[in-house]
C-alpha cells in the first residue's frame, strides 16, 4: 500500500504542475515533451547498482516498451484535440472511466487478481466506476465545436488510456519478473516518448505553432521528477499486489481524484458541487469494498 500511496501523491504532484501552467504562461505541450528526458535522467538517478540503460533489440519486450513510450505522446495529442473540440467534461471523463479496460482485462484475461475476489470486492469496483463519474463531472457553459467524426475523440481517449494502462500491466506482468528490474524497463519506455514527443515538437516549431523558451524547460523539472516517479511507484505496486490492475487501478484512480480534491479545495479554493461530493462519497465506500481484506488485516 505504501508504493499506491506514493504513486497517488507523486500523480496529484503532476496534476497541480498543469494547473499552474496557466497562471505562469507555461506552454504545456512544451513542458510534457522536455519533461520526459527529466524522466529519463530520473531513472538514471535511480538505476539499481550493477545495471544500465541498454536499447537490446534481441529482447522481445524492448521494442513493445518503445512503442508503448510513444502511446503516451499519442495519447496525450488525443486529450488535447478532444479537450479543444469536445470541451473539458467529456475528455476528463473518458481519461478516468478508462479505468474500466485495464480491470477487466485483469480479470478476465491476465486473471491475476493476486488474491481471490469476493462480492463486496466486485461491488466496490462497481462503485469506484460511480465515484470516478460523479467526482469528475463538471457542468461547463464552454461551446463545443467539434463537428464530423469529431465526437469520435473522447471515445479514442478512452481507449488510449485504457490500452496503455493495460499495456503496462502487460508488460510488468511478463517482463518485469523483480523490483530490480522495474527503472531499465521504464527508460525504455520513457526513450521511446522522448522521440516521440521531440518529433512533434521539431514539426509543431517549424509550422510556427511553438517557440521555445526557456521557462518551459525549466517548468518541465518539476513535471518530470514527479511524473517518472508516479510511473515507477505505479509499477511497484502492481508487482506488490501480484500485477492485479483490478486492485490497483480503482485505488490508483480515486485515490488521486479525493487527494485533488483536497488539494484543490485547500490551495485553489475550487468548489464541489453536490455530485462531485457525492462521488467522493462513493469513492472512499469503493476503497474500503476493495481493499477490505488490507483494511482487517490491520487490526
Amino acid at each position: 500500500m505504501f508504493y499506491l500511496l506514493l504513486s497517488i501523491i507523486f500523480s496529484v504532484l503532476l496534476l497541480t504542475n498543469f494547473r499552474l501552467y496557466p497562471k505562469f504562461g507555461i506552454s504545456t505541450f512544451q513542458a510534457i515533451a522536455f519533461n520526459y528526458p527529466i524522466c529519463f535522467l530520473t531513472g538514471l538517478a535511480l538505476m539499481p547498482e550493477g545495471q544500465s540503460f541498454e536499447l537490446n533489440f534481441s529482447e522481445n519486450w524492448t521494442f513493445y516498451a518503445l512503442i508503448l513510450g510513444v502511446g503516451f505522446i499519442i495519447t496525450f495529442l488525443l486529450s488535447g484535440f478532444s479537450t479543444q473540440r469536445m470541451g473539458m467534461t467529456a475528455t476528463s471523463l473518458a481519461n478516468n472511466i478508462s479505468l474500466v479496460i485495464p480491470v477487466l482485462c485483469s480479470l478476465l484475461i491476465f486473471k491475476t487478481q493476486g488474491r481471490p475476489f469476493d462480492g463486496l470486492n466486485y461491488l466496490g469496483l462497481a462503485l469506484a466506476l460511480g465515484a470516478v463519474a460523479l467526482s469528475t463531472f463538471k457542468k461547463s457553459n464552454e461551446k463545443v465545436s467539434g463537428k464530423g467524426l469529431d465526437f469520435l475523440l473522447p471515445v479514442a481517449v478512452f481507449l488510449m488510456y485504457g490500452v496503455t494502462n493495460t499495456s503496462i500491466n502487460y508488460l510488468n506482468i511478463n517482463f518485469i519478473k523483480s523490483a530490480d528490474r522495474t527503472v531499465p524497463v521504464t527508460l525504455v519506455m520513457v526513450f521511446g516518448a522522448i522521440l516521440a514527443g521531440m518529433i512533434v515538437l521539431v514539426i509543431r516549431v517549424i509550422r510556427g505553432q511553438e517557440k521555445i523558451e526557456l521557462k518551459n524547460i525549466l517548468a518541465s523539472i518539476t513535471l518530470g521528477v514527479p511524473n517518472f516517479l508516479s510511473f515507477y511507484f505505479l509499477i511497484l505496486a502492481l508487482t506488490a499486489y501480484g500485477n492485479s490492475g483490478a486492485f490497483v487501478y480503482p485505488l490508483y484512480n480515486i485515490g488521486v481524484i479525493l487527494v485533488s480534491a483536497l488539494v484543490a479545495f485547500v490551495f485553489f479554493k475550487e468548489k464541489l458541487t453536490t455530485l462531485n461530493k457525492i462521488g467522493l462519497l462513493l469513492a472512499v465506500a469503493a476503497i474500503g469494498l476493495i481493499s477490505w481484506q488490507d483494511i482487517q488485516g490491520l487490526f
